[in-house]
């Protein structure tokens, strides 16, 4: 069984966040348009979208990296969580996490943040998509698959804070 990691809940921009990569929600084009995407661009530079569209485009479930460009943080990861029909496919989005923390590890990622992908777009309640998480983490470290030492899920606003405390507050607790 893997070592319990330490989860942290913080409300915020996940781009200013010191860590080593970020999660972060895209759509198939891999263009950075959605608020989360544009806000991570308009701190990192066009660079890191020139960089994701040049991989795309991208399956739903699946996850690309890219180089932080001008964040603290070193790498990005797009996670196509939510197709563009915009219909809650929570399977999809189960492979959307594994493809995240599978993407993690290949680069060396310790600390992780990510924001409750699907929960942007209205498709899943930020308590729905952090129950979500709340499962692969679950799963994987019942597996012993990889898992960064640290994971910070970010939210946006207070509303979103409250809506997963609840769910990020379980994770806290090391597995039996």
């Amino acid at each position: 069984m893997a070592d319990p990691i330490e989860i942290n809940l913080w409300q915020g921009e996940i781009a200013e966040l010191e860590v080593d990569a970020i999660v972060i929600p895209a759509s198939e084009s891999l263009f950075m348009t959605g608020a989360v995407a544009r806000a991570v661009k308009l701190r990192a530079g066009e660079s890191v979208e020139r960089e994701a569209v040049d991989q795309g485009p991208a399956a739903g479930g699946s996850a690309i990296v890219t180089g932080g460009g001008a964040l603290p943080a070193q790498h990005v990861i797009h996670v196509v969580g939510v197709g563009h029909v915009l219909q809650p496919d929570a399977e999809q989005l189960r492979s959307g996490y594994h493809a995240a923390f599978e993407a993690a590890s290949r680069i060396g990622v310790r600390h992780l943040a990510t924001v409750p992908i699907g929960a942007e777009r209205g498709v899943f309640a930020p308590g729905e998509a952090a129950a979500i998480l709340a499962g692969v983490l679950a799963e994987r470290q019942a597996r012993g698959a990889w898992l960064p030492v640290a994971l910070v899920v970010v939210a946006g606003t207070r509303a979103e804070l409250s809506a997963l405390a609840p769910v990020t507050g379980g994770l806290r607790a090391e597995p039996a």
